[in-house]
């Protein structure tokens, strides 16, 4: 008889929600009203709204009444975020088994968006419930969840920055450990600016037999230009770098328990950068800034022709250290790329899409009181470590004087966003049995 979280997960995980295809926007507002449903049936308030993207799901459960007929008085409350739309399936001959099939093969569920989103948030919502069953629910717990995290939708972001109603604390499970058993909570992310470039160096491609060697070349200008932002010796230029919150004393000391740089790079194929990379990974990947062009295109890159090319293309982002302001950074990208760019080329720069950093004071009570819940559950406290990744429902809650704990159970083998995507089963029921405890954590939050 399988468990009864097992049923209920494979229910969701069969629902295709992704949000980036067009043709799955049905599905994805089925994922939705699954979610709002499973809210209604333990007993609380949700409704699906609808927006001019992917609808948001807003509902709550109130804290049980414990107070044997006397006045309970306020209780804290308790935001959870989550999302319940999954990354495109392709390529399906990689997979092992259906992705929308919750399939159990040793000690791992196998699903897509069992590690990201939906087995995570399952595991909040589904600890909220049970408590709220037994009568036990000790906060009120507001779901405010979206469908289009995966394809970088901002509604999420536009609810909280004009919601009024707010939380005394926010719990995000959307995360992992980089070591088995050992929690991380992520008290920082990065932001993120990102651009597309076109330089130009006259009217028409040339020959270039008639014209090489005199006629200025749009693929070797836009080289030179996008040098001036290349790092050296790891460091981005100065302008790059203004606003940068260090790391405490307490994340260094971390990056030594987590998985050594040297095997993170190893792992995932990757050549240092150079010969300081793997030594300093971890403030590399989440302290500083980093900026990397994501391509480029220009001129006749597959086809054998001798043409000097007159425009070239590229796409590049600068991922922004905790402390850094969107409108600082970019700025000064822009300033020195048009100050690198020669003499006699047109350079025309498009800000595509931003977020900012987010950071959350890691002496928040809201994450000492998390810390301690973690560590009843999970046996051993949760290392402070900051992510890589750009998240930019933190920084809305941070602006709102919200503090988060963002943390979760997936593992860097859970294949997030590729095929065979997978979460260890035991990391379901203990997820849960950890968000009960968070609950009842947080319930001593002073108001």
């Amino acid at each position: 008889m399988p468990e009864p979280w097992l049923e209920e997960l494979a229910e969701l995980v069969s629902i295709p929600s992704v949000s980036a295809d067009a043709e799955r926007a049905d599905d994805v507002a089925r994922a939705a009203e699954w979610l709002a449903e499973f809210v209604r049936r333990a007993g609380g308030e949700a409704e699906v709204v609808p927006t001019d993207t992917q609808p948001l799901i807003v509902g709550e459960l109130s804290a049980s009444d414990v107070s044997g007929g006397q006045s309970p008085g306020p209780v804290p409350t308790v935001l959870v975020y989550g999302h319940v739309d999954v990354q495109p399936p392709d390529p399906l001959e990689l997979w092992d088994s259906d992705p929308y099939t919750l399939e159990q093969r040793g000690e791992w569920l196998y699903g897509r968006g069992v590690a990201d989103d939906k087995g995570q948030l399952y595991s909040l919502v589904k600890a909220a419930a049970d408590l709220a069953a037994a009568g036990e629910l000790p906060v009120d717990v507001r779901v405010v969840c979206d469908a289009e995290e995966e394809s970088g939708g901002h509604q999420i972001v536009d609810f909280l920055a004009a919601d009024e109603r707010g939380a005394d604390a926010a719990v995000i499970f959307d995360g992992g450990m980089t070591t088995r058993g050992v929690p991380e909570f992520a008290i920082a992310t990065r932001g993120i600016v990102y651009f597309h470039l076109t330089l130009r160096t006259g009217t028409r491609d040339l020959h270039s037999g008639l014209f090489g060697g005199a006629a200025m070349n749009a693929m070797h200008a836009l080289v030179e230009t996008l040098a001036a932002v290349q790092p050296r010796d790891g460091r981005l230029p100065e302008p790059l770098r203004e606003g940068i919150a260090p790391p405490t004393a307490e994340e260094r000391g971390a990056w030594d328990e987590l998985v050594p740089g040297v095997e993170m790079l190893a792992d995932a194929g990757a050549t240092p950068v150079d010969s300081k990379a793997a030594e300093d990974f971890y403030l590399r990947t989440t302290a500083e800034p980093a900026l990397d062009v994501n391509g480029i295109t220009g001129g006749s890159p597959i086809l054998q022709k001798t043409v000097l090319p007159v425009e070239a293309e590229a796409n590049l982002s600068i991922r922004l250290a905790p402390g850094q302001d969107v409108e600082t950074i970019a700025s000064a990208v822009e300033k020195l790329l048009g100050e690198a760019a020669p003499d006699g080329a047109e350079l025309e720069l498009k800000r595509l899409a931003s977020a900012d950093a987010g950071l959350v004071p890691p002496d928040a009570q809201a994450v000492q009181l998390g810390l301690d819940a973690f560590e009843k559950t999970c046996g051993r406290r949760p290392l402070l470590v900051r992510s890589g990744g750009t998240l930019p429902i933190v920084p809305a809650l941070v602006a709102k004087g919200i503090p988060t704990i963002v943390t979760g159970f997936a593992l860097p083998e859970s294949n997030i966003h590729s095929p065979n995507e997978r979460l260890l089963a035991e990391y379901v029921p203990l997820g849960i049995e950890t968000a009960r405890e968070l609950f009842r954590a947080l319930a001593a939050l002073q108001r």
